[in-house]
């Protein structure tokens, strides 16, 4: 049978007030694994009510007993790992040794902001003999986290543990591809927080999305997807209020090899950066890679086999390293961006078409994709594909490695591979980047900031300044002679 999921608003479960759902297919099989509301703007209303009447009992609670709900969601988490980890894999079509890993961090980091509880404090300053000047920071209310489809669980997680720490009651919007882990935190969801406080509202981002944006009670926004949806977002907003909206967006990442680099960790970091164990389904994977023409032949011939070497399987497979692209849709825009590349003058060397052999038939399964010589002006190097495809160009000298690297309208990562200090430092002050790494790639710290400058989006995760964004300041004077 066939489960049907609800939205979870107002501590109850429900089903949208138009009667519709959609449903949920299994991206590496096709099977249909189950159905779930398509809720609308009437939804979003009631959502909305609801958190705002819980919030002024949220806010009034001691920070650490909000932290301590916190806590009590990552032990649930841990304790459910099996369940949930079973619904991303089939929802989203990743392999399972990875999305093991998502658990693991969105766990972290509902702990790690638990732990900051009491930091969203004001400051005291100087203003006279007989006057005490201070700053409070509040909560902004009600928030709306509108998630992107390639990490459902994780993003559910980390994306709640600054603004409710802070104060806020929160509504979660998630991918309606990729909807069920986060549908299913709600017994959970249930058990840790008072009615109200956390929501689910699952849809259509064109519609229930849309409307959360839209909604003058909500003022503080979260994004995580695509840069053209972001500045619709954007738009939106700013049609209905001044609103606080953060954006984390897409990449198109550069990845340089230095003539001097470690060339076995270079390879490494190429293959690490490129993310296929999510299908290159990644915001900051490198997958635009600038060589030396001295290395450009033997470095290539390296990193093709070592992607010919990852193996394409059913997720549920431990040994698969490589899964499914999430829905139809998204393999047939890969696999045209990997058409077009080719008609500008690439030339795949390994990969470059869909898989349907075995039990691969029914799934979007295209294996790691690696494409030389493609001319700098083609839509393959300019636009985020979010796919399983790496492009490699050549440079000669610093000057050109540097404009290459950032000859783009995005600036989420970027990483470079040399043994030479003060190249490092120059790449690390010149790359116009939000963060960056230096013989390493795709590593992530919590308490260090993450996010894009220029088409990347604002605002920076995983770091104390998230949790302050979830704040607004208040300064306070008093002459108390």
């Amino acid at each position: 049978m066939i489960e049907t999921y609800t939205a979870f608003f107002g501590g109850e479960r429900r089903m949208a007030i138009n009667g519709e759902t959609l449903e949920a297919h299994n991206p590496a099989t096709g099977d249909l694994i189950g159905r779930f509301p398509r809720c609308g703007p009437e939804d979003v209303d009631a959502a909305v009510e609801s958190a705002m009447t819980a919030f002024s009992g949220w806010r009034e609670m001691h920070p650490s007993e909000r932290a301590a709900c916190l806590l009590q969601l990552a032990e649930r988490v841990e304790a459910d790992r099996d369940r949930l980890l079973l619904l991303d894999v089939r929802d989203n079509g990743s392999p399972i040794s990875e999305m093991a890993v998502d658990i693991v961090v969105g766990v972290k980091q509902l702990r790690y902001f638990a732990g900051m509880a009491l930091e969203t404090r004001g400051a005291t300053m100087p203003t006279g003999h007989n006057r005490l000047n201070f700053t409070l920071r509040q909560p902004f209310g009600v928030c709306a986290q509108l998630l992107a489809f390639n990490h459902p669980l994780m993003f559910a997680l980390k994306t709640i543990g600054a603004p409710l720490v802070a104060g806020n009651t929160v509504i979660i919007k998630p991918s309606e591809y990729t909807s069920l882990s986060t549908l299913a935190l709600a017994d959970h969801l249930e058990a840790c927080f008072p009615p109200g406080v956390v929501s689910i509202l699952p849809g259509l981002g064109s519609e229930a999305g849309d409307a959360l944006v839209g909604h003058p009670k909500v003022r503080r926004v979260h994004f995580i997807g695509g840069e053209a949806t972001g500045r619709r977002i954007q738009a939106r907003a700013a049609n209905v209020a001044v609103k606080n909206v953060t954006l984390e967006l897409g990449g198109k990442n550069p990845l340089v090899i230095w003539p001097d680099a470690d060339l076995s960790a270079a390879i490494d970091g190429t293959i690490r950066g490129m993310r296929f164990n999510f299908q290159g389904q990644a915001c900051g994977s490198t997958s635009r890679l600038l060589l030396p023409h001295g290395l450009k032949a033997d470095f290539l011939d390296a990193v093709g086999e070592r992607m010919r070497e990852l193996r394409v399987g059913l997720p549920e497979d431990p040994s698969t390293q490589v899964g499914s692209l999430v829905h139809a849709g998204h393999m047939t825009r890969v696999l045209h961006y990997i058409d077009m590349g080719v008609r500008d003058g690439g030339r795949v060397l390994t990969g470059g078409t869909r898989l349907t052999h075995g039990a691969l038939d029914k799934g979007f399964f295209v294996p790691p994709t690696l494409i030389a010589d493609v001319a700098q002006d083609s839509d393959l190097l300019r636009d985020e594909i979010f796919g399983p495809v790496l492009t490699s160009q050549t440079y000669d000298g610093y000057e050109q490695a540097i404009a290459l690297a950032n000859d783009s309208r995005f600036g989420l990562t970027a990483s470079i591979y040399t043994r030479d200090l003060g190249v490092a430092h120059r790449f690390a002050r010149d790359v116009e980047a939000g963060y960056i790494w230096v013989n390493d790639n795709q590593s992530h710290f919590l308490g260090a900031p993450y996010g894009g400058n220029k088409d990347s989006g604002i605002g920076r995760e995983e770091d104390g300044s998230e949790l302050l964004s979830y704040t607004e300041i208040k300064n306070v004077n008093f002459r108390f002679e």
